[in-house]
């Protein structure tokens, strides 16, 4: 069983729960303004949360099916980090719907994209590597295979493409501006300019300074506020529910992206770390930096379920404490739903 830290959870739900409702609310002839007003409790809680980390925090959560979303700091745009995958994979399963490519088609890894991370830079560092669509999109959202997602995002037909998919879906306040390796040496501060991923990256590091600050994950004030390769908290949140509804993909390609994504290996302490331990969470997480985000579909003991985005940016206490927030918001949203709200 995981290891429930109640404390901040029942704090928060002091706030958040209809049962917390003053008397005169208990009242209220409409039960829309009941309703308005356990939300806004909700919100109060997930502020309350949010002081955990000196960063700034992003929340969506909707009930799938129903209900209003609760938000914090909508409007504000957060990079992505690897939660940009999900807007990939859907590009991808659209193109496989008409019919211009398949599951099982093997694409060739072009050496050139090869960016450090778990999966096909760690275990096939020679050339010569070719991997069907299916197992690239099994490594990128479970494995967030950098490499596995800029194959695809080239299949896809570039970032515009997958942009334009998502405009194509009704999603607005989400854009994808550029491959993982890109956007992991805008985080690191690297200047534009000529060379593969591997040979700007080990060049900025020769830099004492750079090392220190890749290793400290110190915020990049410019990035963390650069509306490019980013989305706002109820953008993530609409595709995320556009994706459930089957409006985003075909039903069997839905069926492919959140089995999938319910294999997610990574951010076992963020939206899944104080939920029941056998709780299904369809998820897709995303670190770079000052940068912590989790972003998914959790589904309750009755089977509906609620979607919920948290990014976490400009942070300097750590991975712990934004694991930690990521942990608490999720939890405070599943109470919330499982009692009613």
């Amino acid at each position: 069983m995981r290891r429930m830290r109640f404390l901040p959870v029942v704090a928060a739900l002091a706030i958040a729960m209809p049962g917390a409702i003053p008397a005169p609310l208990l009242a209220a002839p409409a039960a829309k303004s009941a309703e308005t007003s356990a939300r806004a409790r909700l919100e109060a809680a997930f502020a309350q949360l949010a002081r955990q980390t000196d960063g700034t925090v992003g929340v969506a959560v909707q009930r799938v099916g129903g209900g209003d979303a609760a938000l914090l700091n909508a409007g504000t745009t957060f990079p992505m980090a690897s939660t940009f995958k999900i807007a990939v994979a859907g590009a991808i399963l659209a193109r496989i719907d008409k019919g211009e490519m398949t599951l099982g088609q093997l694409v060739t890894v072009d050496p050139a994209l090869i960016v450090n991370s778990a999966g096909i830079a760690e275990q096939t560092p020679h050339d010569g590597v070719a991997l069907s669509v299916h197992n690239l999109l099994e490594l990128m959202l479970t494995r967030s295979d950098n490499t596995a997602t800029d194959v695809l995002l080239a299949e896809a037909g570039g970032p515009a493409a997958v942009t334009a998919w998502l405009r194509g879906i009704g999603i607005t306040g989400q854009q994808i501006d550029g491959g993982t390796g890109p956007l992991i040496l805008r985080a690191l501060g690297v200047p534009p300019g000529p060379g593969s991923f591997r040979e700007r990256r080990a060049a900025a590091m020769a830099d004492p300074t750079m090392r220190e600050r890749s290793q400290k994950r110190a915020p990049n004030v410019a990035f963390n506020n650069d509306p490019r390769d980013a989305s706002t908290p109820e953008a993530m949140l609409k595709l995320l529910l556009t994706i459930r509804a089957g409006k985003a993909v075909s039903a069997a390609s839905t069926k492919t992206l959140i089995e999938i994504m319910e294999r997610c290996h990574t951010g076992d302490k963020r939206l899944k770390g104080l939920l029941p331990v056998d709780t299904v969470v369809a998820h897709k997480t995303g670190t770079l930096m000052s940068i912590a985000n989790d972003v998914g579909l959790v589904t309750l003991p009755d089977g509906s379920q609620f979607a919920i985005a948290v990014f976490v940016k400009g942070d300097t206490k750590g991975t712990e404490v934004q694991d930690r927030v990521i942990a608490d918001v999720a939890r405070t949203a599943y109470d919330y739903f499982l009692l009613g709200g």
